[in-house]
């Protein structure tokens, strides 16, 4: 058996192997997985509560068990600390204007709050405009910690993209560790 010695954080090097402790599961992250949205829409959605499906194509990979959602509202497969991103292809058609977007959480499973935003103008010059917000969350509940996703726009012809085989406006869920 070769000799063990510390390196960094609570690494363990052996036999020139670097082993990972302190990490939920032993090594690495346990969960990750994209959700998206599979077609467009125009205008606000507050929350986005249609069309999600689990990403699916072009070789997809997820980690462990999936987030789980219902009407746009997403729960958490377990306890942790989870980064959420969400990413939002939209144009503009007649109107220069304004994007908000938000990842809102609950820690009640009732009031929601906007935890991450991002504001933009958008121009109907521009093809094609994308923006990202991220939070990171710690779900101490399953039952009451949740999240759901925001796009709220000044102009009507705002259209938000989504698609069913791509993702344009989509949310990455990574668990990062024990909570």
């Amino acid at each position: 058996m070769g000799a063990i010695t510390r390196g960094f954080a609570n690494n363990v090097t052996t036999a020139g192997k670097i082993l990972q402790t302190g990490v939920s599961g032993g090594v690495g992250n346990t969960m990750a997985n994209q959700w998206r949205i599979t077609a467009d829409f125009t205008g606000a959605g507050n929350p986005i509560a249609s069309n999600w499906e689990l990403a699916d194509t072009d070789g997809y990979g997820s980690l462990g068990s999936n987030m789980t959602q219902s009407s746009g509202v997403f729960t958490f497969p377990s306890t942790g600390i989870y980064f959420i991103e969400f990413t939002v292809s939209n144009t503009a058609d007649n109107i220069d204007g304004q994007l908000q977007i938000q990842v809102e959480t609950t820690v009640n499973n009732s009031s929601y709050g906007g935890a991450s935003e991002q504001v933009a103008g958008i121009s109907r010059a521009s093809d094609s405009n994308t923006y990202s917000t991220s939070f990171i969350f710690d779900v101490t509940n399953v039952t009451t910690h949740k999240c759901r996703f925001v796009v709220a726009s000044t102009s009507s012809d705002t259209t938000t993209h989504g698609h069913s085989s791509q993702n344009e406006t989509h949310a990455t869920f990574i668990r990062l560790g024990d909570t």
